[in-house]
C-alpha cells in the first residue's frame, strides 16, 4: 500500500504571516493546504510555491467568519483524503473603535474567525492528528493577549482566549504525539492595521514592525521544539514581561492614550 503524504493546513495562508509560514514549510518539503477568503490570492500563492518547491499545494476559498467554515474545511480534507500532520490557525483580524460604536455584526464576525473557527478546527482535526506519529498545532495569538486594550477590546479578549486555550490543550495532550504552540507577535508588516481601521495610528506601530518572515521562522522553530508559548522580538518580550508586573489599570490607561480613547 502506497504511503499517504502528509499536509500542513494553514488558515489565512494567502498573505502575511500565514503566507510566510507556508513558504517556509514548503522549503522544508512540506505539502500544503491553504485556506483563506480570496481565491485569486490563494491561487497566486499556490502557483508561486509550486514553481519554487517540489511540493503539492491545494487551496480552498472559504469565509472563515461563517459558522459552517470549519466543517467545510474538514469536509474538503476528508473527501480528498488529505492527511494532516500540521494545523496552523493563523487567520484572524481586528476591529478598531469603541465597543458600543462598532457594528456588532462586524465584531461577531471577528470573534468567529479569531476564536470559534479556530476551536472547531482543533476539535475536528485532533483525532486524526493524534493518530500521527508526530503532529503539531500552531495557533497565532498576539501580544494583545497580555492585557486589555481599549478600542480593541474584543480583539485583545479573543487573543487572550487563544493563548489560554492553547496552553490548556497543550497540557491535555502532553502524553500524545501532538504538540500545541501559541505564538504571540506584536506589530507585523501585514494588512492588519488597514483591516482593523487603525488609519494614522498605525504610524506608531510601524516603528516596531517585524517582518512576517521573521515571525514565521520563530513560530515554526518553537512549534517543532514543542514550546508552549513564544513571543517574537525583544521589544515584545519586554512588553509581555511588563504586562505581568505593572498595574492593569496603568496598562489600560497607556493603551487608551495610544489609541486616543
Amino acid at each position: 500500500m502506497e504511503k499517504q503524504e502528509n499536509y500542513a493546513l494553514i488558515t489565512g495562508g494567502s498573505k502575511g504571516i500565514g503566507k510566510a509560514i507556508a513558504l517556509q514549510l514548503a522549503s522544508k518539503g512540506s505539502h500544503l493546504l491553504l485556506v483563506a477568503r480570496n481565491e485569486t490570492e490563494l491561487k497566486k500563492v499556490a502557483e508561486d510555491i509550486k514553481a519554487s518547491y517540489q511540493v503539492a499545494v491545494h487551496f480552498l476559498a472559504v469565509d472563515l467568519s461563517s459558522a459552517s467554515a470549519a466543517d467545510e474545511v474538514f469536509k474538503w480534507t476528508t473527501e480528498n483524503n488529505f492527511a494532516i500532520n500540521v494545523l496552523v490557525n493563523n487567520a484572524g483580524f481586528g476591529v478598531f473603535g469603541s465597543f458600543v460604536d462598532v457594528p456588532l455584526s462586524e465584531q461577531m464576525k471577528m470573534l468567529e474567525v479569531n476564536m470559534s473557527t479556530l476551536v472547531k478546527l482543533c476539535h475536528l482535526f485532533l483525532p486524526s492528528l493524534k493518530a500521527q506519529a508526530e503532529a503539531y498545532i500552531l495557533n497565532v495569538s498576539s501580544t494583545a493577549a497580555f492585557q486589555a486594550v481599549p478600542a480593541l477590546a474584543l480583539y485583545a479578549a479573543s487573543k487572550s482566549f487563544v493563548l489560554s486555550f492553547s496552553r490548556a490543550i497543550n497540557y491535555e495532550l502532553r502524553k500524545t504525539s501532538v504538540g500545541v504552540t501559541c505564538v504571540c507577535p506584536g506589530p507585523v508588516e501585514t494588512n492588519f492595521a488597514d483591516r482593523a481601521g487603525l488609519g494614522a495610528l498605525d504610524k506608531m506601530a510601524k516603528k516596531f514592525n517585524m517582518q512576517p518572515t521573521e515571525v514565521a521562522a520563530i513560530a515554526l522553530k518553537a512549534m517543532y521544539n514543542r514550546k508552549i508559548e513564544v513571543t517574537p522580538g525583544i521589544t515584545n518580550k519586554i512588553g509581555a514581561f511588563a504586562s505581568r508586573i505593572l498595574s492593569k489599570r496603568f496598562l489600560e490607561k497607556t493603551a487608551a492614550g495610544i489609541y486616543k480613547v
